[in-house]
């Protein structure tokens, strides 16, 4: 069986675009690295550590400092419409 990374990062013919261009990686605090889609994130709380609250109400403990998502979310955004004025 393949991992989620082999499977998904590798360039599929059929996908025109990689997963790691339409979701963030983030670290669980057992070091197990996957992906979320920033656009379904409802909000992200600072608790002593970094909890990502989905729109589904799931949530997700990760290693990475708030600012490190939003920096992440903010180069995915970039990514999407590379036109976008920086203020």
């Amino acid at each position: 069986m393949q991992s989620f990374e082999q499977q998904f990062l590798i360039p599929n013919p059929y996908s025109p675009i990689p997963i790691k261009y339409v979701m963030i990686k983030v670290t669980r605090l057992d070091g197990k690295k996957y992906y979320v889609n920033p656009h379904q994130i409802e909000c992200i709380e600072i608790q002593p550590d970094t909890v990502l609250v989905m729109l589904s109400g799931k949530t997700h403990i990760v290693r990475e400092q708030v600012d490190d998502v939003l920096n992440d979310i903010e180069t995915y955004r970039r990514r999407l419409n590379p036109y976008v004025v920086q203020e």
